[in-house]
């Protein structure tokens, strides 16, 4: 049986959609930090938010890397 294909522009939207909503998430992050910067600091909240933008930020550094070397390649 063969297996149907599918469209190569397909396959890199299907990769990069959630890459770009990545950015999307720590760019909210980061707003959402230098907005409530007082009220994060008097709830000892601060530290949480900024664990979580400095692990979003090269994780989506890393996964774009990673798929635009595979687009170089000629997998994607």
């Amino acid at each position: 049986m063969n297996q149907p294909k599918m469209n190569p522009a397909v396959l890199r939207l299907l990769v990069i959609f959630p890459n770009v909503l990545s950015y999307i998430l720590l760019f909210g992050v980061i707003i959402y930090i230098t907005t409530n910067y007082a009220n994060l600091k008097a709830a000892n909240a601060l530290n949480l938010w900024l664990i979580i933008a400095v692990v979003l930020g090269p994780m989506a550094l890393y996964t774009t890397y990673s798929i635009i070397k595979r687009i170089k390649a000629g997998v994607l």
